[in-house]
């Protein structure tokens, strides 16, 4: 998809969005300094150029339930297009797993997941094995608290492709 070209009032928008979630036309129009309706037709031109995936509340999953938290990193075996494909259906298909990135160097996935107990994590890791999808190697690492989690500085972002 062709990128828009984005300005500092378009930042301005998609970064109150990023802070604040969904938001009014008033109260988006303030944020970004725009009126009401040169700021909504701006969104609709995001959310038309792909810039907007969806709107999402930050859960305390610590005040919902006790879980484990784990981020792996798997080695495949072979690398062949087959063989990414087959394990990513994988991934794709497990609840738990809520965040995977495919990498270049040293491991082919980091994958960062949520589950209920260490037992149900294992039970996930055993599937892995019995589904024969080809991994040479994992380590797993046990999350003990979260020290930072946000979102990128868009604006920083943006004046970097833009030099």
């Amino acid at each position: 998809m062709k990128r828009l070209a984005l300005d500092a009032a378009d930042i301005r928008i998609l970064s109150a969005l990023q802070q604040h979630g969904q938001l009014s036309k008033a109260k988006l129009a303030e944020i970004s300094g725009l009126s009401a309706t040169p700021c909504w037709a701006r969104l609709g031109r995001l959310k038309a150029g792909g810039y907007i995936r969806g709107y999402h509340a930050d859960i305390a999953l610590g005040h919902l339930a006790d879980f484990a938290q784990v981020i792996v990193t798997v080695s495949l075996s072979r690398h062949r297009k087959a063989d990414f494909e087959r394990f990513e259906a994988f991934l794709n298909s497990r609840d738990e797993i809520i965040d995977c990135i495919a990498t270049g160097g040293g491991v082919d996935y980091i994958m960062k997941i949520i589950s209920p107990s260490l037992a149900a994590f294992q039970d996930l890791m055993e599937e892995f094995h019995t589904e024969d999808l080809g991994i040479d190697r994992y380590m797993t690492h046990f999350a003990t608290r979260q020290v930072k989690s946000g979102l990128p500085n868009l604006s920083k972002l943006a004046a970097a492709n833009t030099k």
